[in-house]
């Protein structure tokens, strides 16, 4: 009978054991589980404010070529004037040194 009482707490001991030791397996289990979703969690919120700062530079971009096209039209346009007034210019200089030849 001490036998078999002994046998007995020795099975309590060693399922005890057993129970601990799959505690602690879950624990860790899930302990491993929260701070994996924590970090996925984290890396998808760093991939969302990336593609966020992507897309601002993306418009900033755009608003920068358009006023880039905008100021080489003007350019353009002030450079076409300047080429008009320049023509008039050596026109009318002309014209005077003709007339001033006439009159020599």
């Amino acid at each position: 009978m001490k036998e078999q009482l002994v046998t007995t707490a020795a099975s309590a001991d060693d399922l005890g054991v057993l129970v601990g030791a799959v505690g602690a397996a879950g624990l860790f289990s899930l302990l491993i589980v929260i701070v994996w979703q924590v970090a996925a969690t984290w890396r998808a919120r760093m991939l969302a404010a990336r593609e966020q700062q992507y897309k601002e530079l993306a418009a900033k971009y755009a608003q920068l070529l358009e006023d880039t096209v905008e100021l080489q039209r003007r350019t353009v346009e002030e450079q076409r004037q300047t080429l008009d007034e320049l023509t008039q210019t050596r026109l009318s200089v002309n014209s005077m040194e003709k007339m001033m030849r006439e009159i020599e």
